[in-house]
């Protein structure tokens, strides 16, 4: 064993003894070494365990001279005895004790490496991670971060809701239209086809209306030949007439008036019966007229119609798909930020978890360090007092 200064213990004034791996020395050498440095008490109670015996034989060789050799033999073996006996319970204890403080001795040194061990590797954590407080710091103003994207994110999702709550009002009131529209479309279908039967029926009235025009043509021309030979039966007659006239006159002096009568009578009932015939004919080609003129204008106005409503169910029809692309575009749009904020979402609430997941690792660890140093210290502490008692 050999004798140092510990640093550790600065402080205290006694020396500290390590154990050498050389071989151990004598018993009684040893004690002699551990205990040359201080006075320890069990060499006063060695010298107090001496002190009677000497003390009586030195009394009874006062006392009785003539028995002093043979009681002071007696008395010094048993004092040696006693002495020996002493002398090896106090060298039992004295290499008992030296070993125990060896012992102490060792597990203090080992217990300070362990110590100096743990600071540096508490130093190099708070240096890595930094101060608890600096990190709680950082995860609040990450958590406020994220919170705040979380918050902007459900605004957003808020107002890509309402969106879409108006572009289903907007696609519920073009419905609405739509089905106004082709209601308007049947209609103007059913229109349509009441206006081509109209004007079917108009150009089946005027082929038979031109038939009867042809007919009445004909009848007229019918008519006007038999006028025609009518006239000249009439004027045959009337000729006849004159001549029996001539071969009567001087028989009958008044059968010529009576013929310019007969003439003049036939003449006005002819004149009559042709402006009869022609004001007739006249009438029915006007009303002919006025009625195919009248189909005609029905049928143009039917066309018409029809070709207007044509053009809005075209227009309407147009509308309507561009209001359906665009409701399907924006439900597109709708469906890929739904899906990006719940993506968004996701992420942030794994990096929170993260986060978290990390602060209570973090924390975990430092209250170990913290357990394992304060369990350090109290077997420091627990040491140091041990070592002052033995001081």
């Amino acid at each position: 064993m050999s004798a140092g200064y510990d640093p550790y213990f600065s402080s205290s004034c006694y020396k500290r003894w390590y154990v050498e791996s050389t071989p151990r020395a004598p018993a009684r050498s040893r004690s002699r070494t551990v205990y040359a440095s201080h006075t320890s008490p069990l060499s006063s109670a060695r010298l107090h365990y001496a002190s009677p015996g000497r003390a009586t034989s030195s009394s009874m060789l006062l006392s009785s001279p003539a028995h002093s050799v043979e009681l002071d033999l007696c008395q010094a073996a048993q004092v040696s005895s006693e002495f020996r006996t002493v002398r090896t319970q106090e060298k039992a204890q004295l290499q008992e004790l030296n070993d125990r403080f060896a012992g102490f001795i060792e597990r203090v040194h080992d217990l300070e490496q362990q110590n100096r061990a743990l600071e540096a590797e508490l130093l190099l954590l708070r240096q890595r991670h930094g101060e608890p407080s600096r990190l709680r710091a950082l995860y609040e103003q990450e958590a406020r971060t994220l919170r705040a994207a979380v918050d902007e994110a459900r605004l957003e999702k808020q107002a890509a809701l309402s969106q879409r709550d108006h572009m289903e009002e907007t696609l519920r009131a073009l419905q609405g239209h739509y089905e106004k529209e082709v209601l308007a479309r049947e209609d103007a279908e059913g229109k349509l086809l009441e206006a081509r039967k109209e004007a079917d029926e108009g150009a089946l009235s005027q082929v038979e209306l031109e038939k009867r025009v042809n007919t009445l043509l004909d009848e007229l021309a019918f008519l006007k030949k038999v006028h025609e030979s009518e006239i000249s039966e009439l004027q045959a007659q009337v000729q006849y007439g004159a001549q029996i006239a001539v071969e009567t006159e001087t028989t009958k002096p008044d059968l010529s008036t009576a013929l310019r009568d007969i003439r003049a009578q036939y003449e006005r009932l002819a004149a009559r019966n042709m402006q009869a015939a022609e004001d007739w004919f006249r009438g029915k080609v006007g009303h002919l007229t006025e009625t195919v003129a009248h189909h005609s204008e029905a049928v143009r106005n039917s066309r018409d119609e029809a070709g207007e409503y044509r053009r809005q169910l075209q227009a309407c029809v147009l509308e309507i798909d561009a209001c359906k692309s665009l409701n399907d575009s924006l439900e597109k749009q709708l469906r890929e930020v739904e899906d990006k904020q719940s993506a968004e979402i996701a992420a942030m609430q794994d990096t929170i978890s993260e986060l978290e997941n990390e602060l209570r690792a973090t924390k975990g660890e430092m209250a170990r360090y913290l357990k394992e140093y304060q369990d350090l210290l109290n077997v420091k502490m627990a040491l140091d007092i041990e070592i002052a008692a033995y001081r």
